[in-house]
């Protein structure tokens, strides 16, 4: 791969000829790619500024674009950091890259060509600062695992794992499209046969990899990416566990992994046993905010918002977009039930429920764990609200007779519910 200090000047940028004697020359001209391609400061400007630096041959373009008034020292930082992290991924063997396509706290990822194959990867690059943070490694390289060891149409591929210099990187397949939350930030919110497709092709990417052994703990808007052509991938497993490891689940007991507005109520508490139930969780959250606009639960700051998924009930959301069917609002709050024993067994049921509804039916395990649950809550509740009457032993009052006749009536409809609650355990 040719080095950026051999490449001949760009037109674009206005770069004269380097001088090989000037070190850092290679820096210098990404720097004036960089600040023309963002906007910050113009071809003539940028021209200027080499004008100026060629009369001071100690001096570098930097500090002539700073000393121009033309960029701030913050943002030449920002712009050293992010040119010396694309510097060091040009030296990927196999791989040329294209462009970055986006950088978060943990990685920035970049689109490149894999040379051998002639295809475009995306390569996921770990921050040089946490090159020697043992932990971030092994997380880095876990999620690249992970994903290996996964192979549905509904997930992002993953091909490459490996370290160029202090960098790690993670070369997974290309996704060209847009992130759920994207079309959330831009439409609001889905409308219902789109959220419904959507929901599927992710809860079927669930059931591949739950039925292989691993849990994503992370499902949340950003990590679904959707393609031009409708097909939904989940993406970033780098909170994903396997189901077997125990010694992982036991180091991290007590904490929560996880993002606060769809975080399950058993990851916030740090459960040892976590399991599907917490994606499915994820999910329903997801598909609340895809519908609704509005994440299930907000608050001042993460803990607020954590502590309502625990003990709040998140407004229905067929109240808080009447258009939606009751259908589907039923789905939508199984699968955000507080006791993760209250939501679908597995990703098979609710695929089930979401095909039924896309059909215009009701839902067949939703429907029926609510009819369920809304009888009792609703005799819970009207027996709470009975007023308690104490009478002295010499008062009028209900007799013996009256009483028994009432407990039998009782002790009667509990056990009839009970059976009802075993019928649809079984059918299920």
């Amino acid at each position: 791969m040719t080095q950026d200090s051999d490449k001949k000047p760009s037109e674009a940028t206005g770069q004269p000829p380097e001088s090989g004697s000037r070190a850092g020359s290679g820096f210098e001209t990404m720097l004036g790619r960089v600040v023309v391609e963002r906007g910050l400061v113009s071809e003539a400007e940028l021209q200027e500024a080499h004008n100026r630096r060629e009369l001071d041959p100690g001096g570098s373009l930097a500090d002539v674009l700073l000393g121009s008034g033309y960029m701030t020292p913050s943002q030449i930082d920002r712009l050293r950091s992010e040119i010396e992290s694309e510097r060091s991924t040009q030296r990927i063997p196999g791989y040329k890259i294209v462009r970055k396509l986006g950088a978060g706290a943990m990685a920035t990822v970049y689109l490149a060509r894999q040379l051998s194959l002639d295809r475009l990867v995306a390569i996921k690059v770990l921050p040089r600062r946490y090159s020697d943070n043992a932990d971030f490694i092994a997380r880095f390289q876990k999620e690249g695992r992970a994903a290996a060891k996964l192979n549905d149409p509904n997930i992002v591929a993953a091909f490459d794992v490996g370290n160029s210099g202090e960098h790690h990187y993670f070369v997974m397949e290309f996704v060209d499209g847009e992130t759920v939350y994207d079309r959330i930030v831009a439409n609001k919110k889905f409308d219902e046969r789109e959220a419904v497709s959507v929901a599927r092709q992710v809860a079927s990417a669930l059931r591949h990899a739950h039925e292989r052994g691993f849990i994503h703990r992370d499902i949340k808007p950003k990590n679904i990416m959707m393609t031009s052509n409708g097909v939904v991938k989940l993406a970033d497993l780098g909170l994903a566990r396997a189901l077997s490891d125990k010694e992982a689940a036991e180091a991290e007991a007590g904490r929560a992994f996880g993002t606060p507005f769809y975080i399950s109520p058993e990851q916030i508490r740090g459960k040892v046993d976590i399991g599907p139930q917490a994606d499915i969780y994820g999910l329903g959250a997801t598909l609340y905010h895809m519908v609704t606009g509005s994440v299930p639960f907000t608050g001042k700051n993460p803990s607020e918002v954590m502590h309502r998924h625990l003990k709040d009930q998140p407004v229905p959301p067929d109240e808080a977009n009447p258009a939606i069917s009751s259908g589907l609002a039923q789905i939508i709050e199984m699968m955000m039930a507080k006791d993760p024993r209250d939501r679908y067994r597995n990703a098979a049921e609710l695929i089930e429920d979401l095909d039924l509804v896309a059909d215009g039916q009701s839902p067949r395990h939703a429907r029926s764990a609510l009819d369920i649950a809304s009888v009792v809550s609703s005799i819970a509740r009207d027996t709470a609200d009975e007023p308690v009457v104490v009478r002295s032993s010499g008062s009028s009052g209900m007799s013996g007779l009256q009483m028994a006749i009432i407990a039998g009536l009782i002790v009667s409809l509990l056990v009839n519910l009970g059976l009802l609650a075993l019928l649809a355990s079984s059918t299920g």
